[in-house]
């Protein structure tokens, strides 16, 4: 692969979920009459037929499809192989299009469609080596019952596909058509494999915190970096699990245990003796002092942020990653519910897309046998069998990200086709890739891997001189022609987790979801559980390394085997509630565990529990003095609104002395406001703006271009200068590289817990902003303060009007659905033809409803609780759900968005389970004969 000369900040514009764009305006402007015909035949011949009845030889009897009026599936058969046949059926008829290139996303297959613009995603994922793993899974560790199964769900997704042409199956195709001769193939059993390691890289935890901690150092000393990144604020923000601790002798965790009397000396943590900074003693790796920033660090900043660029660009169909990903999940004991059973809410929390990642379906054996186990209902994805989460006719579950630290970056020291690790110089691992190109010629690319993993810095001309100017240790070998960047992974190393699935549907009490819950091993999540008896629980699964030296949190010195992964934590001590004393259990990102009473490090990058403590907070106020929790009231506390920012900074910016009557105009929306972030707030929307310009001028403006805005320039003070520049004429132009929706300060709440830290510090040196040619420098907090008063006025006057009273948080904080192939970018048509929207949204960054949108970017919602749900555990029919879009990926679908409007406005839809309630609520029925 020759070297790519293209620097990382012209290069990376426009390409965020880049697929090429079909020039489908010039089929459609080509002459009326025959746009006409295209678009209505085209979308009429991939609408699904529904009613009636569709034969399918070598099905063992005769299977039923009932849809209700949202075209939500409810499966019914005799057997487990109907059952997965019918299931890959359905889905293929409603999602195939999504199902393919996803297909070709896991396997670095994407220029096979879209072309030469897709090569360099490709070549990356290729070296990740997703599919391949997913092979050796398939091959090497799946049962045979998840193997039969995984086969009767692509037999089915194939009976759809047999004798259809590509405009028999999706409008895309036909469009797709018009410029490449593509012919989708069969469905394999790998196929669905391949898309837990997706999701995975969605919420592959601490990644880029590695790397921007190690930007940072070109601009920051060790302790401002440390204000950064606080730590977690165990005694404020009540982590998921207050009870219990690790048994040394017995080797497992006992969750009644009393927290610091069972909890080991942390023999064997990988804790190791230093974490980086400074001079490097933990990883080899060195800050700087601000002055002379880790030995001159332009080499390695330039090489991790071309790293970072390529990370950021990697998960086009599955959007941005960042503070703001996560979920929320709880769950009440029947003491506390007005049902006397359980009550279940989760909504998990993912960058929008269109078609919604989530999939609504049933599965049902008409009476349970040996031969017909099933009989479970929720959300799953395109593409895989089974349901992910939901409930069964015993129990329910539903997950958040653990966000565990389970990758590492390591340097390695590279010399011709070997590497040192120790004393020796190791061969590379190495295989040949050859990416067809659609339209052009294949292009071959050689892998090679290391100990720890595949070489990520190959697929990068600047990144194969990675660590050319790295601020290592005198210990370090020399560099030579620089540091090679490989990446250990544990979704990297084959697994079990799609056997965890069928094994949590089938599940019938805790100890049988625990069991299942052991083999779900990437990605790593918290798992809350209620049954029909009553018993609530949680269990933290995952695959989580034990590290023997350093803690993940920067790049280790690869050639140094004390930096080695010594194995993983066992399942049996990782932290589990049963019926804990409080009577309830809520996962939100938070930390799992008080570090003080767990002896393994799970990680230092939780988030800082904003939205569980409020969560928290919220089923304490409902439960006192006797108090019970209803199904709404839990629909009510997944849509709260409410700014923990505003609570904390709202009574400084209401102390400013403001002169200036337009912006006292401003100010005065936040007299009375009760920091509810609605659509319709003027106040919600002047506060955003605000917090959006007290970060930028607190804190963006003085991290590296690597981690600002892409084109967002400011003349800032040279890396390598001694102070601050006293005249205008010694600063220096330099603009941002990083797309809007992973740049920083994103204003999650690890800001939130920055700020709170020197707030009260009015002449904390992060008050203290440089003066422009229009204003003076801000030198305390109520100067700064003031100055993002004015800075937010003039901006949101530029964006909603003059009038205050006319602004709106909705208006500005909106949501566009956009199909994630060809509408995402070109020609207006396209997009008409295939995206949706805007909706003008409530809630916010860090809050329950966690409509997130990145302060540094502007106020786009950037991601949302992809789905809700309340689970009635027990009273299964009077359990609620909806979904960000519709069932259907078809752009003329009555079902492509009919969800959406109910789920702007926090309405959740009725959620059949009973054969009863499901016949009650179905419209169409399709008979599958053998």
């Amino acid at each position: 692969m020759p070297a790519n000369s293209t620097p990382p900040a012209t290069k990376k514009k426009g390409r965020r979920a880049r697929f090429v764009v079909i020039v489908l305006v010039l089929a459609l402007v080509g002459g009326v009459g025959y746009g006409a015909y295209w678009g209505v035949s085209t979308v009429r011949a991939s609408l699904p037929q529904t009613t009636g009845t569709i034969n399918l030889p070598g099905l063992d009897g005769q299977v039923e499809v009932k849809r209700d009026s949202y075209g939500v599936p409810q499966i019914y058969a005799n057997t487990d192989r109907d059952l997965f046949r019918a299931q890959g059926y359905v889905q293929a008829q409603d999602r195939f299009w999504e199902m393919d290139v996803r297909r070709h996303m896991t396997s670095g297959r994407l220029s096979e469609m879209f072309g030469k613009e897709q090569v360099e995603t490709d070549e990356f994922l290729r070296t990740l080596g997703w599919r391949q793993v997913a092979q050796e899974e398939y091959d090497d560790k799946l049962d045979d019952e998840t193997k039969k199964n995984l086969q009767s769900y692509a037999d089915g997704v194939n009976d759809y596909l047999k004798g259809r042409d590509g405009k028999d199956i999706s409008v895309e195709y036909a469009a797709l058509n018009f410029v490449n001769d593509y012919k989708p193939a069969k469905w394999t059993p790998v196929d669905s494999v391949a898309w837990l390691k997706a999701m995975a890289w969605d919420l592959r935890s601490n990644m880029q915190d590695e790397i921007d901690r190690s930007l940072l150092t070109s601009r920051m000393d060790e302790k401002q970096i440390k204000d950064l990144y606080p730590s977690y604020p165990y005694s404020r923000n009540q982590p998921i699990v207050t009870e219990g601790a690790v048994d040394p002798l017995a080797e497992e965790f006992d969750p009644k245990a009393e927290p610091g009397d069972a909890t080991g000396d942390g023999t064997g943590t990988g804790t190791g003796t230093g974490t980086g900074t400074g001079t490097g003693t933990g990883t080899g790796i060195g800050t700087g002092t601000g002055t002379d920033p880790g030995g001159a660090v332009d080499g390695l900043e330039s090489q991790l942020d071309a790293l970072s660029s390529t990370l950021d660009e990697i998960p086009a169909l599955l959007g941005p990653s960042g503070s703001g990903i996560g979920s929320n999940s709880w769950v009440i004991s029947g003491d506390y519910t007005t049902t006397g059973k359980p009550l279940l809410a989760n909504d998990p929390h993912l960058a929008p897309q269109l078609p919604s990642v989530w999939y609504q379906m049933g599965l049902h054996c008409r009476s349970s046998t040996k031969d017909c186990q099933y009989d479970v209902a929720g959300y799953t994805f395109a593409g895989m069998p089974g349901v992910i989460i939901g409930h069964n006719e015993d129990i329910a579950w539903g997950m958040t990200n653990l966000g565990a630290d389970v990758t590492d970056l390591y340097l390695e020291k590279v010399s011709g086709d070997t590497y040192q690790y120790g004393n020796e110089q190791k061969k590379f691992k190495t295989r040949q890739e050859t990416i067809k190109v659609a339209g052009g010629k294949s292009q071959t690319i050689t892998v090679r891997s290391t100990e720890h993993g595949p070489v990520v810095s190959d697929r990068d001309g600047q990144l194969r001189t990675v660590g050319d100017k790295a601020p290592v240790t005198n210990a370090a070998p020399d560099r030579g022609d620089g540091y090679a960047v490989s990446l250990q992974w544990t979704a990297l190393e084959p697994g079990k987790s799609m056997d965890a699935v069928f094994a949590l549907n089938k599940a019938k009490n805790f100890p049988e979801f625990r069991k299942a819950a052991q083999n779900f091993e990437v990605p790593s999540q918290n798992l809350v559980y209620a049954d029909i008896k009553g018993t609530i629980g949680y269990q933290a699964p995952g695959r989580i390394p034990i590290r023997a030296e350093g803690d993940g949190s920067l790049p280790a010195p690869g050639w140094d085997p004390k930096y080695r992964w010594e194995g993983y934590i066992p399942f049996d001590e990782l932290p589990y509630e049963e019926n804990p004393k409080r009577g309830y259990i809520v996962t939100a990102n938070q930390a799992v565990i008080d570090k003080a009473d767990y002896p393994y490090p799970l990680t230092e990058d939780w988030g800082y529990g904003a939205r569980s403590q409020r969560i928290n907070d919220l089923i304490k106020s409902k439960i006192k003095d006797g108090g019970k929790i209803s199904t709404d009231d839990m629909r009510t506390m997944q849509t709260d609104n409410r700014s923990e920012i505003a609570t904390l900074l709202m009574p400084y910016l209401l102390k400013i002395d403001v002169s200036d009557p337009s912006i006292r105009e401003a100010q005065k929306l936040l007299e009375g406001w009760d920091y509810s972030q609605e659509p319709d707030s003027a106040a919600a929307a002047y506060f955003n703006a605000v917090w959006r310009n007290v970060l930028k001028l607190a804190f963006g403006n003085k991290l590296p271009k690597e981690m600002r805005v892409e084109g967002e320039c400011l003349n800032v003070r040279p890396a390598d200068s001694t102070g601050p520049a006293d005249d205008l004429e010694e600063l220096v132009r330099e603009c941002g590289r990083r797309s809007a929706d992973s740049a920083q300060p994103d204003g999650g709440d690890r800001w939130f817990e920055i700020t709170r830290k020197i707030l009260k510090d009015e002449d904390n040196e992060w008050w203290q902003a440089p003066k422009t040619r229009l204003q003076g420098p801000a030198k305390t907090r109520d100067e700064l303060l003031l100055r993002a008063l004015t800075d937010a006025r003039w901006e949101l006057t530029a964006e909603l009007g003059k009038d205050v009273s006319t602004w709106s948080w909705g208006r500005l904080h909106q949501l566009n659905l956009e199909n994630q192939t060809l509408g995402t970018e070109g020609p207006g048509i396209v997009k008409t033809l295939l995206n949706r929207g805007p909706w003008n949204l409530g809630g916010g960054e860090a809050a329950v409803n966690a409509t997130g949108w990145n302060a540094a970017g502007g106020y786009e919602v950037m991601w949302v609780p992809s789905m809700r749900m309340v689970v009635n555990v027990g009273d299964w029919d009077k359990s609620r759900w909806i979904n960000l879009t519709g069932a259907s990926g078809h752009a003329y679908s009555p079902n492509y968005t009919d969800q959406t409007e109910k789920w702007a406005k926090g309405e959740l839809l009725d959620w059949p389970f009973s054969s009863r309630a499901v016949e009650e609520n179905t419209g169409d029925t399709l008979t599958l004969a053998p």
